[in-house]
């Protein structure tokens, strides 16, 4: 008995070094995991700031920008109404360039702010009843100087018989002007064309098609990232941001919704949004 004593006693020894050993080992793992959170917390706090440091730098120089733009709008608009003078064809020509290039700059800077403000979550979504009739008008007469005299026709498919929309149509219209003004960048000639249909009486679809030059299928995973631009031959002659269809799918997000694209080199592309034909926010009966 007393061997079998001697055995349990040094078994019970071993067994407790072996617990201290590994009662030592927890509490350096826990002191490491202590360690690893509180790293993690400081680069959670790095980023955040780092993000909010971003978000406001792109709001001020946003800001910032607009008015020199606007002094060079009103200027351009001025020497081109002849207050100052008659001006020579050649001087007309060039203040419409001038014009072109800060239409360009106030479409970026406009980019660039709502980026900021997607990020900075200051971006409200404000829902109202409208027609989709009105909506189409709107875009329209919006891209009608900029397809007139173009080799691409600018087709918006008459919603008849489509209901009464209840969303935010200020970020409906600035997705879908984002897919027109893409496509119509991407279409020498042919048409690009616009529709909107119900889907199973709870969904909107709207649809932005083109017979355009089409997007390689590598390309459009990335596609509605941010500051991101195909490396073609047209793409380089055409400037921008790079926001225009991230900031698309963040504000169909925002709407409910979600955002898709189809595509075929050589024979055009599909942009497609999808959202409630409600604003889930509780809609009033219109």
């Amino acid at each position: 008995m007393s061997d079998d004593t001697a055995t349990l006693k040094s078994q019970l020894a071993s067994q407790q070094d072996e617990l201290a050993f590994l009662r030592a080992e927890l509490d350096e793992t826990n002191k490491g995991v202590v360690a690893l959170y509180a790293e993690l917390d400081t680069n959670a706090i790095q980023l955040r700031e780092a993000a909010d440091l971003k978000s406001r730098f792109l709001s001020y120089m946003s800001h910032e920008f607009r008015t020199p733009l606007a002094s060079i709008t009103s200027i351009s608009d001025i020497l081109m109404g002849g207050m100052d003078g008659p001006l020579t064809a050649e001087q007309l020509k060039q203040l419409q360039f001038v014009q072109g290039s800060v239409r360009e700059l106030t479409e970026m800077v406009d980019d660039l702010l709502d980026l900021a403000k997607v990020e900075a979550g200051r971006i409200s979504i404000s829902a109202e009843w409208f027609e989709m009739v009105d909506l189409f008008s709107a875009l329209r007469g919006m891209f009608k100087p900029i397809v007139s005299g173009s080799a691409v026709s600018l087709i918006f498919e008459e919603p008849i018989g489509m209901p009464r929309v209840y969303t935010d149509d200020k970020k409906l219209s600035q997705i879908l002007r984002n897919f027109i003004s893409n496509a119509l960048k991407f279409t020498i000639e042919g048409e690009v064309r616009v529709t909107a249909k119900m889907l199973d009486g709870q969904l909107l679809e709207f649809a932005v098609s083109d017979t355009g030059i089409g997007i390689a299928q590598e390309h459009l995973p990335a596609l509605f990232s941010d500051f991101v631009q195909l490396d073609t031959r047209i793409q380089k002659r055409l400037r921008g941001t790079g926001l225009g269809l991230s900031l698309a799918k963040k504000f169909s997000e925002l709407l409910g919704g979600r955002v898709a694209v189809t595509s075929e080199v050589g024979k055009g592309s599909r942009f497609s949004l999808l959202i409630p034909h409600r604003y889930p926010d509780g809609a009033p009966t219109p």
